[in-house]
């Protein structure tokens, strides 16, 4: 709050570049977390919350005779134009967002001030809800080919990497010793992904410290034993997913790539996806391209290429779909890394597990995978995301490029995804957040060492909590249980308009298929539950039960679940849960259920139960 010069400006102007209704007046207010936007609308207040965390940038634009604008710009793609009365607040406002929203210290970010009011143990186990060496039994480790390994519990080994490493059974200690020693930063080579159908295994690591002609007999063995752990394939690829050209220019600064002459059986390969400045670069003239109020056909689509954007998204997709195809059918065994391998490596082996996989393809598999190839494994994403202040030119949308890719697949494949858009779009607003400590941190060594198990909150239980509202209607999970192959041609990249326009009120369509049909999927449900608690009531008035000591609670399914709980929501303080569906709330329903209780009972009487599933279907089917 200390940073707060001015915490209230009254008459604040909100303006919006695709309606011609006059400008809304307001109140705006700075708290310790976020940035409100009030406005009287219909006798209700009407309430704009920002994430101090969420904004990237605030331009003070020059005075003009009906105020002094501010334009603030948010990592979730928000724009906010406002028009304050008088110059001397809009700088003091400028001044303490600046500070707010580049903390400097990591205990002023939000993690450490949320609190959802949850005892000890069930923040441990929030935070215990994924685990690593979970996902590799799935997979069927250890077996006789591959060892879960513990050689880094004390990261000693490799600072950035997780404590628990899938390795190859024949690698003895001193191979991985000496091969974490001659790979950048010491990321030696770790297993991602092990398909038990083939017995072919993704691996990922940093670029080498060959130099123009250095070589290490250590790595060349563990390449070797990564090799011998897939019987089913003389070979393995080495994939360098960044462009020839860097590549070589590493290799003169003492580090770069493989020598296929040094390194039996291995088959290199360069993928070509650009660095995190030319990426940065990208998205940047993506967002100006965005920003222009009506842009023709001819400049929007010119602005589209320009940026290069979709090119370098089609990037990622074809390095994961190769890797994707060079396990699932050739059956070979992949070595994937870029620089350090914390970037690209991390986009390309948690596509390539998607594509291969359809556990990745759920709602918690999702969370699982990201645990594993992201936070696990290392990637920057306080300097990626520009968590706390420091170095702009380290900020780069790796991750969103990710989050991108994963929707690009879903609207290719829409019945092979559990979760729908908003699923995504919650993720990657919770990363720039910093509601929750999963995030927090590059590695999770320094995770450990800032002790965010005791200090935070996990994101993955609120997510599940509320997983009813991300839940794809047309989810088809027997239908796609083997290999999904996307096509990479460049008609089927579309912009993702409800990411990069998703506050703009004037760009989205007025109604949403999936989300209509999500909503009456959820009412469906909630139909059925009521229906079953008001047939355990009438067996129990006509005495065919015995009445229960304990009734049963109607908010659980049939399967004995809790009724999921609205989803969290990041502009409402502390976090607390808003609903986005239309339906009445919680309270109202059950108030409405008590007062027709009779009315039901005695229509449930007169009705049979195939009757009353087939009004249930007929209403669906109207509404649809």
């Amino acid at each position: 709050m200390e940073h707060i010069i001015t915490p209230k400006v009254e008459y604040v102007k909100l303006l919006d570049r695709y309606t011609s209704k006059k400008a809304v007046t307001g109140t705006l207010y700075l708290t310790a977390t976020h940035l409100i936007y009030v406005e009287p609308a219909n006798n209700n207040r009407k309430e704009t919350w920002v994430l101090h965390h969420h904004i990237s940038a605030i331009e003070k634009l020059p005075l003009t005779a009906s105020g002094c604008p501010l334009l603030i710009h948010c990592k979730t793609f928000q724009l906010l134009h406002l028009l304050l009365p008088r110059e001397r607040e809009a700088q003091e406002v400028h001044q303490s967002l600046l500070r707010l929203s580049q903390p400097v210290k990591v205990e002023e970010l939000y993690a450490f001030l949320y609190n959802p009011k949850q005892s000890d143990a069930e923040r441990l186990d929030g935070w215990s809800l994924i685990d690593i060496v979970t996902d590799f039994n799935r997979m069927g480790l250890p077996n006789e080919l591959w060892d879960i390994s513990h050689i880094n519990s004390e990261y000693e080994l490799c600072s950035t990497y997780p404590s628990v490493l899938g390795l190859p059974k024949s690698a003895s200690v001193a191979t991985v010793t000496g091969s974490a020693k001659f790979r950048s930063r010491g990321r030696l080579p770790a297993l991602s992904y092990y398909h038990k159908d083939t017995k072919a295994a993704i691996c990922r690591c940093s670029q080498p410290l060959s130099g123009l002609s250095s070589r290490c007999i250590e790595d060349e063995q563990m390449l070797q034993a990564i090799s011998e752990a897939n019987p089913n394939c003389p070979f393995i690829y080495v994939v360098d997913t960044r462009p020839k050209l860097n590549a070589m220019a590493n290799r003169a600064a003492g580090k770069g790539y493989e020598n296929e002459g040094n390194y039996s059986n291995i088959r290199f390969q360069f993928q070509g996806i650009e660095n995190i400045h030319v990426m940065r670069s990208s998205l940047q003239k993506l967002l100006e391209l965005c920003a222009q109020k009506s842009p023709s056909m001819s400049d929007y689509l010119t602005g589209l290429e320009n940026s290069g954007w979709l090119r370098h998204i089609k990037a990622v997709m074809d390095a994961g779909v190769f890797l994707a195809k060079a396990v699932g059918d050739e059956g070979a065994s992949v070595l994937v890394h870029c620089s350090d391998g914390w970037d690209r490596t991390a986009q390309v082996c948690s596509l390539a597990c998607i594509l291969l996989d359809p556990y990745y393809r759920t709602i918690k598999g999702l969370m699982v995978l990201i645990e594993k190839e992201w936070i696990s494994f290392g990637h920057k994403f306080s300097h990626r995301c520009g968590l706390l202040e420091g170095d702009p030119k380290e900020v780069s949308p790796v991750f969103t490029q990710f989050v991108e890719c994963v929707w690009q697949l879903s609207e290719q494949f829409p019945c092979a995804f559990q979760f729908n858009e908003r699923y995504l779009l919650t993720i990657h607003d919770h990363v720039y957040a910093c509601q929750y400590g999963n995030f927090i941190g590059n590695c999770q060594k320094e995770r450990q060492d800032m002790r965010l198990r005791e200090r935070t909150f996990s994101l993955w239980p609120f997510l599940l909590q509320c997983q009813d509202e991300f839940r794809n209607p047309l989810y088809k999970r027997s239908t796609h249980n083997s290999l999904l192959r996307p096509s990479t041609l460049p008609l089927h990249f579309k912009f993702w308009c409800g990411m990069y326009n998703r506050y703009d009120k004037g760009m989205q369509p007025k109604q949403s298929v999936l989300d209509t049909l999500l909503t009456l999927t959820l009412k469906q449900t909630q139909e059925e539950r009521t229906m079953t608690e008001l047939q355990r009531q009438l067996a129990v008035a006509d005495g065919v039960l015995p009445h229960p000591d304990e009734p049963i609670d109607s908010s659980s399914d049939h399967n004995g679940s809790p009724k999921a709980l609205p989803t969290t929501s990041l502009d409402q303080p502390n976090g607390d849960c808003v609903s986005l569906t239309n339906g009445a709330g919680e309270e109202e329903e059950s108030a409405n259920r008590e007062a027709e209780a009779e009315d039901d009972l005695r229509a449930a009487k007169d009705k049979p139960v195939s009757m009353v599933t087939q009004i249930l279907k007929e209403e669906v089917q109207e509404s649809s």
